[in-house]
């Protein structure tokens, strides 16, 4: 069973930034393509960006050139570096890690709140 640890939320001005970590309880990258979504209040999660099992990247259209999503094997740690950051980018932010078939987990979330 994976079990994955979001860190690194907190309250940041407009225009700030932040480093969110997930750090996945054994080496699952070769297996399982890993990706951040997020939950605003009211709202459906939405993907945030994905970082596939063969090295590729994706994002959601309301954070490219803003948002980098990486991650480092040897410890099992997924990363997502966020700057320019908006008060529309406020919400819980999951980690998630979905293999080709079966389970996909998920952690707990960590929440990011934007000041204006």
């Amino acid at each position: 069973q994976v079990q994955l640890v979001e860190s690194g939320g907190g309250l940041v001005q407009a225009g700030g930034s932040l480093r969110l970590s997930c750090a996945a309880s054994g080496s699952i990258f070769s297996t399982h393509t890993m990706a951040w979504y997020r939950q605003a209040p009211g709202k459906q999660r939405e993907l945030v960006a994905v970082f596939t099992t063969a090295g590729r990247t994706n994002y959601a259209d309301s954070v490219k050139g803003r948002f980098t999503i990486s991650r480092d094997n040897a410890k099992n740690t997924v990363y997502l570096q966020m700057n320019s950051l908006k008060p529309e980018d406020t919400a819980v932010y999951y980690c998630n890690a979905q293999p080709r078939s079966g389970f996909i987990y998920w952690g707990p979330g960590t929440q990011v709140t934007v000041s204006s």
